[in-house]
């Protein structure tokens, strides 16, 4: 009997639990296995992969319908294998993705890959609808409505008006019917202040050259700024943002502009270097800014506008040959007479792009930060040390300069910085 009761406890505390596992949710049960996978799909999946489109490869999105589970175990751990063997279905996709070669996953178990499979059958579930207050516009903290309060200032401001004239009018007749004469008495005429101003050399001579000083200080400062665009911020064809690919990608900005490292121009860089990274990324995720109007809809666009220009056909993953030419604006110019060599200050100086061009991995928009005059340089030149550790070329001259200004680094002006034809020629 003993044995028979315990036999009996453990069934229905079996049952028990059945029943409570079988009462939860499908998505407590599965929430673990959805975490996991998308951590293992956004590792290994997600540079071929997307779940609602064609990237790459084909979207993975409701894939455990497509294909059979035991299938799906040969193809991701050892695709190729089930390419040579002549596998149908295997030999379909890869003869559709022009030949792409998928990499193989050795190293996942079964349960990694239906955790994989958990996450791309896994759709959020929607939002909550949420009724709306209605909101009165124009109307106080109070519940009273603004054009009330409104309306109730005029009118006591009519009330006003007409009390006033009501008095004015009374004191009028009161004062006539007792003889009273209330007009004000007119004063003395005075000579006119511009009048006197004439009339006074001395004040003419000296507002004279006032204005004379004043207008060569203003037409100076006018003459000073021509040809100065320091600020300039033009519109873009395509929106690039700085902020978003300098500052939170931490891309470099030599990556770009690689000239920089070996030309005297920074040059624009080609459409091609941007589809190394948006040939996958076809969709911003990133911050929004909603104040100025930055929104995960407006980088999108900006994506499709480069797809157009490339000629990129973003369903079936290629190029189409129809491309746009994107007409840049140029930000930074200098007059035909400067000679300026970015390698020289960027991989001899070893000066950072931030140094002329300003906080970039700030700028949501570029523009110019400095002003890039003479002048400007010519302090810099005057300020900066040029860098001679291990450097040959400069051991000789070093030595000879720093006895010669008797100073153990040498600045840039010093080693004739400041000389015409280093700049003009």
């Amino acid at each position: 009997m003993t044995i028979n009761r315990n036999w009996k406890s453990y069934l229905y505390f079996s049952l028990i639990i059945i029943g409570i596992l079988t009462s939860l949710p499908a998505s407590a049960q599965s929430d673990d296995a959805v975490q996991a996978g998308k951590k293992l799909f956004n590792a290994n999946c997600a540079a071929c992969h997307k779940l609602n489109k064609r990237a790459v490869g084909p979207a993975l999105r409701g894939i455990s319908s497509k294909y059979d589970r035991e299938w799906l175990y040969s193809w991701i751990k050892n695709s190729t294998a089930m390419v040579k063997s002549g596998d149908a279905q295997a030999v379909a996709i890869y003869e559709e993705y022009n030949g792409s070669v998928m990499t193989s996953f050795l190293q996942f178990s079964n349960d990694d890959i239906d955790n994989i499979i958990a996450y791309t059958d896994y759709v959020p579930p929607a939002p909550a609808m949420t009724t709306a207050v209605p909101v009165v516009s124009g109307q106080a903290s109070g519940g009273i409505s603004n054009s009330i309060i409104l309306v109730a200032l005029a009118m006591v401001f009519v009330v006003l008006v007409i009390m006033l004239l009501l008095v004015q009018r009374t004191l009028i007749r009161i004062a006539a019917a007792s003889g009273v004469d209330i007009t004000p008495p007119q004063k003395p005429k005075r000579t006119p202040l511009w009048q006197a101003f004439i009339q006074n050399q001395f004040l003419i001579i000296v507002s004279v050259i006032l204005l004379l000083l004043s207008s060569a200080y203003f037409a100076y400062g006018f003459l000073m700024q021509v040809g100065v665009d320091q600020g300039y911020m033009p519109v873009q064809p395509i929106h690039y943002s700085h902020k978003i690919h300098a500052g939170a990608n931490q891309i470099e900005c030599k990556y770009c502009h690689s000239s920089a490292r070996v030309s005297k121009h920074s040059g624009i860089p080609s459409l091609n270097v941007c589809m190394n990274c948006h040939r996958n990324i076809a969709e911003y995720n990133g911050e929004e800014d909603l104040e100025n109007g930055y929104t995960k809809e407006f980088y999108t666009k900006e994506i499709k506008k480069l797809y157009t220009a490339v000629g990129w056909d973003e369903t079936n993953q290629q190029y189409t040959g129809e491309t746009q030419p994107v007409k840049w604006v140029r930000i930074h110019n200098l007059p035909d007479f400067v000679y300026f060599n970015h390698a020289q200050h960027v991989e001899v100086g070893e000066i950072a792009c931030q140094k002329c061009h300003g906080p970039v991995e700030e700028m949501e928009i570029m523009y110019q930060y400095s002003p890039l005059t003479m002048g400007w340089c010519i302090n810099c030149h005057r300020e900066t040390n040029v860098k001679v550790e291990n450097n040959e070329y400069y051991t000789k001259i070093h030595e000879a300069l720093s006895k010669k200004y008797g100073v153990e680094k040498l600045t840039v002006a010093q080693m004739g910085g400041l000389e015409c034809g280093k700049c003009h020629y």
